[in-house]
């Protein structure tokens, strides 16, 4: 990626594998400077107005920017959602995964996995709502001390990475997927996740980072 046709500020990137890689960028630029990277079509035009402008409006155009940087081309790419919402590319062999948070944007991508990615911020306050995506049985796992909202937060990253990749609506987090119990590293590591109902089951090897103020997760479709 460091012959880019664009000079984008990519903060960090990451090969994988000779199939995958993910990258992040930092969205410095206003909605106009996006658009100017860009070939939108009239849906997708029309789309971003409905966004009302904003942070919404500069993380659609961050992802789509990103994208193009990571593909590497001046074509037209066309990257709408199925009808579950999931994000893929009509005119490209390459799977991919979006996220974003704050003045980030993140996109996964492979030519031969289903992949997914999530950054969130580190927050205090996920323990406030950990029992809305973990069950007791994760939770009676993830010990008080310093590492707690770290844990925490790599398991909603975790879980959400699973959710893109398996790509269907009606999945619950704290009813489908299980954290098995992990050992927790401050440098990044790995935890599986389980995956079952009626949609997609398997069980997932999820990577995990710290990156800054934020925690990474990404996982393809490989199972174990």
């Amino acid at each position: 990626m460091g012959n880019s046709i664009f000079a984008m500020p990519l903060v960090y990137e990451k090969n994988i594998d000779t199939h995958t890689r993910f990258a992040i960028w930092r969205i410095e630029e206003n909605a106009d400077e996006l658009l100017a990277k860009l070939q939108l079509k009239q849906d997708e035009l029309a789309f971003l107005k409905k966004l009302n402008k904003g942070k919404r409006t500069l993380n659609w155009l961050g992802t789509r920017a990103l994208l193009r940087t990571m593909l590497n081309t001046t074509g037209y790419i066309e990257c709408p959602s199925d009808a579950n919402g999931k994000p893929f590319l009509s005119n490209f062999s390459e799977k991919i995964s979006l996220s974003h948070s704050f003045d980030y944007a993140a996109v996964m991508m492979s030519d031969k996995y289903d992949v997914g990615i999530d950054m969130e911020l580190v927050k205090p306050k996920i323990d406030i709502i950990a029992r809305k995506f973990l069950s007791s049985i994760e939770l009676d796992h993830i010990a008080e001390g310093e590492n707690r909202i770290d844990m925490l937060t790599a398991c909603w990253c975790a879980k959400e990475a699973v959710y893109k990749l398996q790509g269907n609506k009606g999945v619950s987090f704290k009813d489908n997927m299980l954290v098995e119990p992990f050992q927790f590293n401050p440098q990044g590591g790995h935890l599986f996740t389980r995956l079952s109902g009626s949609k997609m089951d398997g069980r997932y090897k999820v990577y995990y980072e710290r990156f800054g103020d934020y925690m990474i997760g990404y996982v393809d479709e490989r199972t174990f």
